[in-house]
């Protein structure tokens, strides 16, 4: 306590100095407008400003339990956005599946083409489906465009097409217009042409002509399209037409195809087979 006392006695003149100060400042605030609205002008200052460190201090502090309902969110989005995707993937199959087909004996899958190329010499194209899906060897391929290729390997989830981009598949196809019969062969050169060979120099042939799949074979039905003429050439000395054929089908942008099974097909290869052995 006395040591209180001393340090008021020593110091009563400043204290009182600032006691005075003080009174005539409110004083003078109360009393005139400017320094009153200068006061509060910059209390509102101070307080804006301790109000805004404070939001900022609690933002920071509960950053946690905003990244966490975010994380949720974009979670429950991501779910919502396969959902979405599996359920197109299924539009777009059941609209192949029901890729019409007169004959009754000629059963339909939809596939999903999931890798495919169309720069090399031999091209090849991989499906979703497999055995445990009915997919077997030799079966055809068609898009909606017309004709893809032939099934030439299958695993339980998997099948490999030989495409019509592949020296190593031929297409028995034919003129729409009048039924006259060749061979569909791809040259290695452009993925959006083929050739047309063993057209006799006789056959009436146009540029524009509309090329689809003869039916003579047990891979592919009768009419399904192949392309149509973009060049057609025959010199004095041809016995054949050249002739080009730009394909129906966009192999760069193909996504969904059709596997086609034809339930007559063993029994017709082995008449054949039998015929043939006499």
């Amino acid at each position: 306590m006395r040591t209180l006392l001393q340090f008021l006695v020593k110091y009563s003149i400043l204290l009182l100095f600032l006691v005075l100060e003080i009174v005539a400042f409110i004083l003078l605030v109360r009393h005139n407008n400017y320094p009153q609205s200068a006061v509060l002008s910059s209390a509102n200052r101070v307080s804006a400003t301790l109000y805004e460190a404070g939001s900022t201090v609690s933002d920071y502090f509960s950053l946690r339990t905003q990244n966490r309902v975010l994380m949720d969110e974009n979670a429950e989005l991501r779910n919502r956005i396969a959902a979405l995707e599996n359920k197109l993937e299924g539009v777009e199959e059941d609209s192949l599946a029901q890729y019409v087909y007169a004959d009754k004996n000629i059963e339909v899958r939809a596939a999903k083409v999931i890798n495919n190329s169309t720069h090399l010499q031999r091209n090849y194209m991989t499906l979703n489906k497999g055995e445990r899906d009915g997919v077997g060897i030799d079966m055809g391929v068609v898009s909606k465009e017309g004709v893809v290729g032939i099934v030439s390997a299958v695993s339980e989830k998997y099948a490999v097409v030989i495409p019509v981009l592949n020296p190593k598949v031929s297409i028995s196809c034919k003129l729409r217009k009048n039924g006259y019969v060749g061979t569909l062969h791809w040259d290695g050169k452009d993925y959006r042409f083929a050739e047309l060979q063993d057209i006799a120099r006789h056959i009436d042939v146009n540029e524009g002509d509309t090329i689809v799949t003869s039916g003579y074979s047990d891979v592919f039905p009768e009419n399904l399209p192949v392309g149509i003429i973009d060049k057609a050439e025959l010199t004095e000395s041809d016995a054949y037409y050249n002739i080009k054929v730009r394909l129906a089908v966009n192999f760069k942008t193909i996504e969904y195809v059709s596997v086609i099974e034809n339930k007559n097909r063993e029994e017709q290869k082995l008449l054949e087979g039998v015929t043939q052995n006499k």
